[in-house]
């Protein structure tokens, strides 16, 4: 299975009033383990950045005059989430400004359906802190790089935690690597052979159960049975 983590950070908190993406960042899994294979841009998003994402990300309108715009990366990242399921951390505010951008592009929106690892948090610890912080304290997955925020770290963190939460839930064919594994568990049971009792043995076993008879007077229930 083909997974990608993704997370973005933004010039504000919605699309709706014209906020833009300022850094992208997917990275792959395949079979619950991190490829290396990853995306990651800083976006110019043509406007002012609001003071307080700012002091979130820490990402400054001169930083990202010169990246590219996201018209200029959005074929290639198309292409790197091609197929793949997406996990996203509060998954509608990354679909919304991801669609936003790719509708002013006339381009067909990502698919809603993501794994929201938010939701999933809320559910297994409900009534606590359920961010990316308090739940890497919560998984002893170590974030103290995460001074700011950042969409490849945060990326990368929050592949850890999912694999954290969903922990316990592979599969015999995960466990063991994949379908390579599977096939040759399934060779192994193919090979088994039924080892039939000889003369001997079975002599041995009827005496068995004649002393078992005589000692429980008669009750033997496999002498009964037979």
């Amino acid at each position: 299975m083909r997974q990608i983590v993704l997370d973005t950070e933004t010039t504000g908190l919605d699309p709706k009033f014209g906020h833009r993406l300022v850094e992208l960042a997917a990275v792959e899994m395949r079979n619950r383990r991190l490829t290396g294979s990853r995306f990651h841009r800083y976006l110019n998003p043509e406007r002012e950045i609001d003071a307080k994402a700012q002091e979130i990300h820490g990402l400054s309108l001169e930083f990202l005059e010169d990246k590219p715009k996201f018209r200029d990366v959005a074929p290639e990242f198309l292409d790197f989430v091609n197929g793949a399921e997406l996990i996203i951390h509060n998954a509608p505010f990354d679909l919304s400004f991801l669609n936003m951008e790719l509708g002013l592009l006339d381009l067909p929106a990502l698919d809603l359906s993501a794994i929201d690892t938010l939701v999933m948090a809320k559910e297994l610890h409900p009534g606590k802190r359920n961010n990316l912080d308090a739940l890497c304290e919560r998984y002893a997955i170590n974030n103290s790089r995460r001074v700011l925020h950042g969409a490849l770290l945060d990326a990368e963190l929050l592949a850890e935690v999912y694999l954290a939460m969903t922990r316990g839930q592979e599969s015999l064919v995960i466990e063991l690597d994949g379908a390579d594994s599977f096939g040759e568990i399934g060779s192994f049971e193919r090979r088994l052979v039924v080892q039939r009792a000889d003369s001997d043995e079975l002599a041995a076993h009827a005496e068995q159960l004649e002393q078992i008879d005589k000692a429980s007077q008669g009750a033997c229930l496999w002498n009964q049975s037979a």
